[in-house]
């Protein structure tokens, strides 16, 4: 009976050690899929939404004219005409290295945080979750996803904006950047090492973690909204790039004047500062601008946002699904 009982439980210790074997693997393969994924969607997204983001930063960027002077750029349109005019088709799409660079670690590490959410939240594995258990997703994905977005940003707007600052005689800011690499190398020497390449950190998560949980949560709800129901694994690619579309336009309505203060704070002069942090560059701006000035390149925002989210979800849902 002993002996009977001992190779019981060996074989319990056996099937366990078999069994959370098993389940590291599954869970090393869900990941694995995820950052395959992300990085698909990624790609997806910054080539179609690259030239908008361009725009974005250089009208968020211009310095307030003085009493009697025109803006640089009057608008959207009009920052398309000059830059194409100055800079040709590449001007659109300056410090695109930098996202490019980064695009799959960034995406990887968003759609695997919130992957690992997911697992968390469910009940048991494969069991759909609710909208609100989606936006929870979202944000932890968005404090993960924050330490890497801070860099990649300040080198993108750095390069995005420096024509603007070059003709502002406003700024001390370096405007003579080789490229992204060139960025990251004057940071680290001249403003602070490593600290300098995580200004505007405060603004980024601002702007991450709730962006990404109004994203991933309006994107459930309207897949589900689209399936009549919490399965959503039939719905159609329109029915996904709709998604995708309604999901990226949701960010920039609940986030845009927190973007605008990263923005600005980022290609903030180091030595000469016109911003002592993130809650004086808003007042300020409020101050110098009014609510309007919060708001400065939205229309690329949202134009650039509904297409290059669409690609971007689309993108991850066919290359998940591919990958099984």
């Amino acid at each position: 009976m002993a002996s009977f009982l001992f190779d019981l439980s060996s074989i319990v210790r056996v099937n366990i050690r078999f069994s959370s074997r098993l389940e590291l693997y599954f869970l090393q393969m869900d990941v694995a899929k995820d950052l395959a994924a992300g990085t698909v969607g990624g790609i997806a997204q910054l080539v179609c939404g690259h030239p908008f983001d361009t725009i974005k930063v250089k009208l968020q960027s211009q310095p307030t004219p003085l009493p009697g002077q025109l803006p640089k750029y009057s608008g959207a349109i009009d920052a398309v005409k000059k830059t194409l005019a100055a800079e040709g088709p590449r001007g659109l799409y300056k410090g695109m290295g930098a996202p490019l660079a980064t695009v799959a670690a960034f995406n990887a590490v968003l759609f695997s945080a919130r992957g690992q959410m997911e697992a968390l939240l469910r009940s048991h594995p494969g069991a759909p979750l609710t909208v609100k258990q989606q936006v929870v997703c979202g944000a932890g994905a968005g404090v993960v996803v924050s330490i890497l977005a801070c860099p990649t940003e300040l080198i993108k707007c750095r390069l995005q904006a420096q024509s603007v600052l070059a003709g502002s005689g406003k700024s001390a800011v370096a405007v003579n950047y080789g490229g992204p690499m060139d960025v990251a190398r004057q940071v680290l020497r001249s403003e602070g090492g490593v600290r300098g390449l995580f200004k505007g950190m405060v603004p980024t998560m601002a702007r991450e973690v709730p962006g990404n949980a109004v994203m991933f949560g309006v994107y459930e709800a309207t897949k589900q909204l689209l399936a009549g129901g919490s399965d959503t694994s039939g719905l159609s690619r329109g029915s996904l790039i709709v998604s995708g579309g309604l999901a990226g336009a949701s960010v920039w309505l609940a986030v845009y004047p927190t973007d605008v203060v990263k923005s600005v704070i980022q290609v903030d002069d180091y030595r000469n500062p016109k911003f002592s942090g993130s809650v004086d560059a808003f007042r300020k701006i409020l101050a110098s601008e009014g609510l309007k000035g919060l708001y400065k390149g939205f229309g690329p925002a949202i134009a650039r946002s509904v297409p290059a989210n669409a690609a971007c979800f689309l993108a991850y849902e066919m290359t998940r699904s591919a990958l099984g």
